[in-house]
C-alpha cells in the first residue's frame, strides 16, 4: 500500500482522504487551518462539508505541512484552484524530485492562463503534476456511491500506478495521456453550469438546458482542439461527463450560484450565499481570455463574463445567445 497524503480538508480532499483510506492505503489529511485539524480529529466528522459522514479512524489528519509532504509517495492537492499556486510554494522546501503530486482541482489561473498541473510544475521544479477529474461530487464519493473519473499523466506507467491507488469497487479510474484536455474541460465546464444555473433561476426549461450543454461542450472543443487538446478528450468523463453533472446536480456549487443570479442576486451575493468557492466566476475570465487569443468564438462563456462582471440583465443574456446569427451545428461539416 502507499503512503498518501491529500493537501486539502474540503469537501472533495475530505472524501477522497475516505476513499484512499478504505483502499488501505496510510493517508494524512492535512487542512490550512489548526482549529479545523482539531475538530475533524476529535469528532471524526466534517460537519460543515459532509454531515453525517464518518471520518476513517485509521485517517490521520494534521495541519503541519511538513509531515504532511515530507516522504510520501503520493500527494494529492485539493487546494481550490485560486488557492493552489500559493499552497505549492508552501510545498516547494518539502517535496524532493520526481514527487508525484495529482492536482484535482479544476481551474485555470486568469490572466497567466496557466493549467493547474503547469502550475504546480512552476511552482515545485521537479515534480511530476498529474491530474484527476470526472463527474464526481463529495457528497457521493464520501458515501460510496459508485463513481467513475480520470487520470492524466505524462507516462503510462505512472497513470497506471495512480489507476490502482485510487481504484476502488465504487471508484472506477480511467487513464489517458491528454493532461490538457482532462484540465480544460473541468475547468470551463464550470462556466457553463453558471450559465445552465442561471437558466433555472430565470425559469426556463430542459430545452434551454440541453441547449446550452450541448453547444457549451462544442465551445470547449472548439477551444482544446486549438490548444493542442484531443477532441474525444471532451466527450468522455472529464468533458461532457462533468458538465452534465454540474450543469444538473443539487450538489453543484456552480449550478446554484448561477440559479441565484437568474433569481437577481449579483455574482457577489451569490458566491456568499453559496459559501463555497465557486470555481466557474474565476475560470470564465481565462475562458473567455484564451478564447481572444486562440481566436475561437465561444458565445456562452462571453455572455457568462458579461453577466458577472458587467452587470449584465441574464435574460437579456440568453435573448442575445438565441438571435446570433444563423450557424451550421458541426463546425467541419459541409454538403460537398
Amino acid at each position: 500500500m502507499a503512503k498518501v497524503s491529500v493537501i486539502g480538508a474540503g469537501s472533495w480532499g475530505t472524501a477522497l482522504a475516505i476513499l484512499l483510506t478504505g483502499n488501505g492505503h496510510e493517508t494524512i489529511l492535512w487542512s490550512h487551518r489548526e482549529s479545523q485539524a482539531l475538530e475533524l480529529s476529535e469528532t471524526r466528522e466534517h460537519k460543515a462539508k459532509l454531515p453525517g459522514v464518518k471520518l476513517p479512524e485509521r485517517l490521520e489528519i494534521t495541519a503541519d505541512l511538513k509531515k504532511a509532504a515530507v516522504g510520501r509517495d503520493v500527494l494529492v492537492l485539493a487546494v481550490p484552484s485560486v488557492a493552489v499556486r500559493e499552497t505549492a510554494k508552501k510545498l516547494r522546501s518539502y517535496v524532493s524530485c520526481g514527487q508525484l503530486i495529482v492536482n484535482v482541482a479544476k481551474g485555470i489561473e486568469a490572466h497567466t492562463l496557466t493549467t493547474l498541473t503547469d502550475m504546480i510544475e512552476e511552482e515545485i521544479p521537479g515534480v511530476h503534476a498529474c491530474v484527476l477529474s470526472g463527474p464526481s461530487h463529495a457528497e457521493e464519493v464520501s458515501r460510496g456511491l459508485p463513481t467513475t473519473c480520470v487520470v492524466g499523466a505524462k507516462d503510462k506507467v505512472t497513470a497506471e500506478y495512480l489507476q490502482n491507488i485510487f481504484m476502488s469497487p465504487v471508484f472506477r479510474v480511467y487513464i489517458s495521456p491528454d493532461i490538457l484536455g482532462i484540465e480544460l474541460g473541468g475547468a470551463l465546464k464550470n462556466v457553463i453550469a453558471l450559465a445552465a444555473g442561471t437558466a433555472d433561476g430565470l425559469g426556463y426549461g430542459d430545452n434551454t438546458k440541453a441547449a446550452l450543454i450541448t453547444r457549451g461542450i462544442t465551445e470547449i472543443v472548439r477551444l482544446g482542439v486549438a490548444m493542442g487538446a484531443r477532441a474525444e478528450t471532451f466527450y468522455g468523463l472529464s468533458g461532457i461527463g462533468d458538465l452534465i453533472v454540474t450543469c444538473a446536480s443539487k450538489h453543484s456549487r456552480n449550478r446554484k450560484a448561477g440559479y441565484l443570479m437568474g433569481q437577481g442576486r449579483t455574482m457577489e451575493q451569490a458566491m456568499a450565499e453559496v459559501n463555497m468557492v465557486v470555481e466557474g466566476v474565476y475560470s470564465a475570465k481565462a475562458g473567455l481570455e484564451l478564447s481572444g487569443k486562440y481566436q475561437v468564438e465561444m458565445p456562452i462563456v462571453e455572455q457568462v463574463n458579461r453577466v458577472l462582471f458587467d452587470g449584465k440583465d441574464p435574460a437579456e443574456a440568453v435573448r442575445e445567445l438565441m438571435v446570433r446569427d444563423k450557424k451550421i451545428e458541426s463546425w467541419d461539416s459541409s454538403w460537398n
